[in-house]
């Protein structure tokens, strides 16, 4: 028998691949083991603010997540010595490193993300440790099965998450109600950050993103949602979620602009002008 000691230590790519080498990949499918198309890359955008804290082990772990990827970081103005941190990696190929000379907000900073990704495929990773990259290949599943042209991964569709504030889950499920009221879509977490997009889908609506902060959300799901003939899913993620004193950001007039911008973007994307 051979020695466990002398047994490869595979990471989640190559485990992956030997399985469905040896069970094909209809077995692989049914036992719920995520194949991905050969070449298949996915592009991460990530941005950053102040988050010199958890940005390493965030690359750490998207680096770890068993899809081949880009990861694109964008930094928007940090003041706590993270821009320093990502200067230092600048050599790396499978960074990309952006810089906002003037503090901006989370929109901003992944507008200047999409306009970057070389992907098969793109997702917003957030540079806390609240949401988990080793969920990529199961959220990638629909789009690479031309089932979805976007996914969203709902933190309360999940099994697991991190008890924390009662009233920002009143919020999210306000916003996510009213929402789905303008876009006729029947999500359960609009406000997620795990947010998936084939290439092709983001290169229609990125041009056209306005929010700068975290009117963000409502923004690019009523624009994925006018999308003529989109398909979206939905997928359970689990949730870490951290506190204020832990450097979460978001406040409750982050909230009040959540709302005016579901209103504002009920429409989806703006319509052509009969003379274009």
């Amino acid at each position: 028998m051979e020695n466990r000691n002398t047994l490869p230590e595979w990471d989640e790519t190559q485990r992956v691949a030997h399985l469905e080498q040896s069970l094909g990949n209809a077995a692989c499918r049914r036992l719920g083991i995520y194949v991905l198309p050969p070449q298949f890359r996915l592009s991460v955008v990530i941005p950053v603010y102040n988050e010199r804290e958890t940005i390493t082990e965030v690359v750490t772990r998207v680096r770890r997540c068993g899809v081949p990827c880009e990861l694109i970081l964008v930094d928007d103005a940090s003041t706590d010595g993270t821009r320093e941190l990502l200067a230092t990696w600048q050599d790396q190929p499978d960074l990309k490193i952006l810089f906002h000379e003037r503090n901006q907000g989370k929109g901003a900073a992944l507008k200047t993300g999409f306009q970057q990704v070389t992907g098969d495929a793109v997702i917003v990773q957030d540079a806390d440790l609240e949401y988990d990259p080793a969920e990529f290949r199961y959220l990638l599943q629909p789009i690479v099965q031309d089932q979805a042209d976007a996914v969203f991964g709902s933190r309360f569709a999940s099994h697991s998450q991190r008890v924390l504030y009662f009233w920002h889950y009143v919020g999210n499920r306000v916003l996510t109600t009213l929402s789905n009221c303008f876009t006729n879509l029947n999500l359960t977490d609009m406000e997620t950050c795990y947010k998936v997009f084939t290439r092709t889908t983001i290169e229609k609506i990125a041009p056209t993103l306005r929010e700068k902060r975290f009117g963000f959300e409502p923004e690019i799901t009523a624009k994925v949602a006018s999308l003529p003939g989109v398909k979206i899913y939905e997928r359970p993620i689990s949730y870490n979620g951290r506190t204020y004193a832990e450097g979460k950001k978001i406040t409750w007039r982050d909230g009040f602009r959540a709302l005016w911008c579901i209103v504002r973007y009920r429409r989806g994307l703006p319509r052509k002008r009969k003379s274009e």
